[in-house]
């Protein structure tokens, strides 16, 4: 039974598009804030990139490699964009967001990221959902959100396959969620 504040389901590639949709919003925020306001929202940016683009790699990167024509050249395409804007990524969250080598650094991480999500909206996604049928994305949407919330949320250039992700991932992203603990119980001792 369906409530006024239930969400419809939404499938595997909404839920994608949606997250694309979200790292657009966020890449404008830090652009146009300073201070902790650009902190926060470059954190949220770092943590959102982090746990789709594990996702994505543990689900639907294996997915399109068995389904879509062409899949290897497609799925190999991707994951070598993942690779660099994880590098880029992880350039970002070491920089300072006040210091002067930010911009350029996020600038090009901005860039990577967009033309990466535009590929895939391109290449991958509406060949998705074509072969794949609507049961089995419908299916697949929530098991991305629950993949999300074991990922890493930072990033971990070199993990960009599903192999690498399934054995490295949990392990990583126990490590970075209590770095999360900490920094938040650190911000709210700061703020009291």
């Amino acid at each position: 039974m369906t409530t006024s504040t239930d969400t419809p389901p939404v499938d595997l590639i909404d839920v994608l598009l949606e997250q694309h949709a979200r790292a657009e919003e966020l890449f404008r925020a830090v652009s146009a804030q300073q201070g902790d306001l650009r902190r926060e929202a470059l954190r949220e940016l770092i943590q959102l990139l982090s746990v789709h683009e594990t996702a994505e790699e543990e689900l639907v990167h294996p997915l399109a490699r068995h389904n879509i024509d062409a899949g290897d050249e497609v799925v190999e395409a991707r994951l070598a964009e993942e690779h660099d804007a994880k590098e880029l990524l992880k350039r970002v969250a070491e920089t300072d967001p006040d210091s002067a080598s930010f911009d350029r650094a996020f600038d090009a991480l901005r860039l990577a990221v967009l033309m990466h999500a535009t590929r895939e909206e391109r290449y991958e996604f509406p060949q998705l959902r074509h072969h794949v049928s609507g049961a089995r994305l419908m299916a697949l949407g929530p098991a991305l959100r629950a993949a999300q919330k074991l990922a890493p949320t930072r990033p971990h250039p070199g993990a960009e396959s599903a192999t690498a992700n399934m054995a490295l991932g949990l392990p990583l992203a126990l490590v970075d969620k209590a770095r999360d603990l900490f920094r938040s119980a650190l911000k709210d001792t700061e703020e009291k």
